[in-house]
């Protein structure tokens, strides 16, 4: 490749913390990253959020490089295919200066400086501006430089296109229908329908009849799902139908859950542990801790157990709500309170596994879409023997900066996985929350 056919991609700080690695991810182009973000790595260096690991991953990679030489030098990265790396210390000013188009000297438009002086010292080559923050890219433009979001990680098309984990035969064949209701389980071939991969689920269709099913990897057989009430919990639909019975497979080790507020995937994924009790040391219930308008939870009063209880709230809410199916006479409350008081039931925020094996765990992680890549690879990565973790979530209803529907871990999760033996998704779209909630999802 000619030189100047080589872009130039620079880097900013959001990108570092989503991830580390990123400066080698950019094949046979260079990559530059603004002094500016090193000053803010340095103050996201501190911590236990995967933010903080991937700042100090990052900085000891830099390290490693700065060993060999300068980083204000270009330096050939490491493989035969990769371009070369620099840090941007000074900046050309003799034409546009964006800390005076945008009267502010923030770390920002020092970024956009950078980015200008690689243009005005490279006139030859694509300059590309690479952050995952949506305002610094329409700054960016305005000022005539190239801007994208950082790809690596991301599901194109998420909203349009991601896997629903499930196919709708209309016109199905009634005979067929008849069969598979009678026999329990046919090979795809009798039935007329292309062998899926994984644990896809099937609804065939015959004017007012339907049949539930789902292609089993292991026999290679298309098995009827049956509905199942689980601890007083009953489908609602022909989704929470195909869903319940991914979760009460043990067969299936790793299960996501996609979904609008309503549609009942915690619910879900809660009875059907509670159903399995007896199968595992332990159910873990859990979901990462995004602080409101992005304040530190330090804000909030109170000691840490305090200051946590609001964001395990929904989890709490969905137990009292199993506990509340059953007669005042009925001892399974009390059995529930007597799980909790013994930890056969966890309920605590995500961080608290950190460095933890998971061994015999039913684990249950709830609004998933809050997590990247990274984070959702190391919870699975901890799974031990007899592990089985559910993945809950709406990639619509993200609440954490520079995440989105594309490049959230939940939809990473789900495009990476599909076809696999050990995963099953559905996506759920009914809500049954109240026709109010209905309403709010539909309309507003």
């Amino acid at each position: 490749m000619k030189k100047n056919e080589r872009k130039i991609f620079v880097l900013d700080t959001s990108v570092i913390l989503y991830d580390h690695s990123a400066i080698g991810c950019f094949q046979e182009h260079d990559v530059a990253i603004p002094i500016q973000v090193l000053e803010e790595l340095d103050t996201f260096k501190k911590g236990n959020d995967t933010i903080n690991y991937e700042a100090r991953e990052f900085i000891r990679l830099l390290d490693d490089i700065a060993k060999r030489d300068l980083l204000t030098d270009w330096i050939p990265l490491n493989g035969p295919t990769k371009g070369k790396f620099k840090v941007i210390a000074r900046h050309d000013l003799n034409g546009v200066d964006a800390t005076k188009v945008f009267a502010d000297r923030k770390n920002d438009h020092q970024i956009l400086n950078a980015a200008l002086t690689l243009q005005r010292q490279n006139p030859d080559r694509k300059v590309v501006l690479v952050t995952k923050d949506i305002a610094l890219r329409l700054k960016a433009k305005s000022l005539n430089i190239i801007a994208e979001d950082y790809l690596t990680g991301k599901v194109q098309d998420a909203r349009q296109r991601l896997y629903s984990g499930r196919t709708v035969v209309e016109d199905f064949d009634e005979s067929l229908i008849d069969d598979l209701f009678e026999r329990g389980a046919m090979a795809p071939q009798e039935l007329g329908v292309e062998q899926p991969s994984g644990n896809h689920f099937l609804v065939l269709k015959h004017k007012k009849k339907s049949i539930l099913a789902r292609f089993d990897p292991r026999t290679e057989k298309v098995l009827r799902v049956e509905k199942q009430s689980v601890f007083g919990i009953s489908p609602k639909n022909a989704e929470q139908a195909l869903a319940m019975s991914a979760l009460l497979d043990p067969e299936i080790k790793l299960v996501t859950l996609q979904g609008t507020a309503g549609t009942g995937k915690t619910l879900l994924a809660l009875a059907c542990a509670l159903e399995q009790r007896r199968f595992y040391r332990q159910i873990y219930v859990t979901r990462p801790v995004v602080p409101l308008s992005n304040k530190d939870i330090g804000y909030l009063p109170g000691d840490i157990q305090s200051k946590l209880d609001p964001y395990m709230q929904p989890l709490w809410d969905n137990l009292k709500l199993i506990k509340g199916q059953f007669e005042k006479h009925d001892s399974t409350p009390r059995r529930i309170d007597e799980m909790l008081e013994n930890e056969k039931i966890s309920i605590a925020p995500l961080a608290y596994i950190r460095g933890r094996s998971l061994s015999n765990i039913y684990f249950i992680v709830d609004e998933a879409q809050n997590l990247t890549p990274l984070e959702i690879k190391t919870v699975i990565s901890r799974a031990g023997e007899g592990t089985k973790i559910v993945f809950t979530g709406d990639i619509h209803q993200i609440d954490t900066p520079y995440l989105d529907s594309e490049s959230n871990g939940l939809s990473y999760l789900i495009d990476k996985a599909k076809g696999d033996p050990l995963f099953a998704h559905i996506t759920l779209e009914k809500g049954e929350r109240s026709p109010l909630a209905n309403l709010a999802n539909e309309r507003l």
